[in-house]
């Protein structure tokens, strides 16, 4: 039951009734055939909790708590370069900035040593300093700024963080945590894993940028559960606003070996040297 893909309601039933955890097609749905082929409701426990107190209070108390469309509390789970890593209940679309000072005691070294944010848990797009300082929390405010709210786990990078091996780490992260039941996120987080390691050491072409970018599109809106945008999006994210980076570290190593990678990450003499092993084996 402790999968990361069992965040996903068919894949939690399947987990209970004791079969591995992958998603279920749908339909039919939980609510018409869930555990044990019994009509089923599936609950976050932050849902739960918070149903008791909106029953007593009233649904116009709770939906005057943050802005239209966007009403209510949320959990948020501070952490990362932060001097109070935190989980705080907080009014919806709260201000990204005025979370972290409230709540977390600010990032370490001060709001300007902020390097970048992603606010909604590892699957959500990674945002640079520039669009956190004004950056409401909540599903709309996010939205336009190509992020997401998601499960509201926010991670926060100063500028010691080496943003390219981070999303290297979480797209290793999600080709482990794949079931393996989907063509496109099964292949495609193992590729997007190898590049990313290619992109962490510089060994990669400065093309395979926009290749990257292609592949995470093509999974996208093609698997059973949302793993394949999981693994997606915060590699979209990297090079919508860190490519800088990603195409620096590309250069440098072609300034260092002599030359520019070959593709698949062969070095550029390794025929002449008669060393044509990949890299990492």
């Amino acid at each position: 039951m402790g999968a990361y893909v069992c965040g996903e309601e068919t894949s939690l039933i399947e987990s209970l009734e004791g079969k591995p955890g992958k998603p279920r097609l749908k339909p039919p749905f939980p609510a018409a055939v869930g555990v044990f082929g019994c009509p089923s409701t599936v609950a976050n426990v932050e849902t739960v909790a918070v149903a008791p107190t909106i029953m007593r209070r009233g649904a116009n108390w709770f939906n005057s708590l943050g802005r239209e469309r966007n009403s209510g509390t949320k959990l948020f789970c501070i952490s990362g370069h932060v001097n109070n890593p935190t989980t705080v209940e907080e009014e919806m679309s709260i201000p990204l900035r005025d979370l972290i000072e409230k709540h977390a005691g600010g990032v370490t070294g001060g709001w300007d040593n902020l390097k970048a944010v992603i606010p909604g848990g590892s699957s959500t797009p990674i945002l640079p300093k520039h669009i956190c300082d004004e950056q409401l929390m909540d599903f709309d405010s996010l939205k336009d700024s190509q992020s997401g709210l998601g499960t509201a786990a926010v991670i926060v990078m100063d500028k010691s963080t080496d943003v390219v091996r981070a999303i290297s780490r979480l797209s290793k992260f999600y080709h482990h945590e794949s079931c393996g039941q989907c063509t496109p996120c099964r292949e495609g987080s193992k590729w997007t894993e190898q590049i990313m390691h290619r992109f962490e050491s510089g060994t990669a072409r400065a093309r395979e940028i926009d290749m990257m970018q292609e592949l995470t599109k093509q999974v996208e809106g093609h698997t059973i559960c949302a793993l394949g945008e999981a693994f997606a999006w915060p590699i979209q994210g990297l090079i919508r606003h860190f490519r800088p980076e990603l195409e620096q570290r590309i250069a440098e190593n072609a300034r260092k070996s002599g030359g520019e990678t070959l593709a698949g990450g062969w070095q550029h003499d390794a025929g002449k040297h008669g060393m044509l092993i990949s890299p990492g084996q």
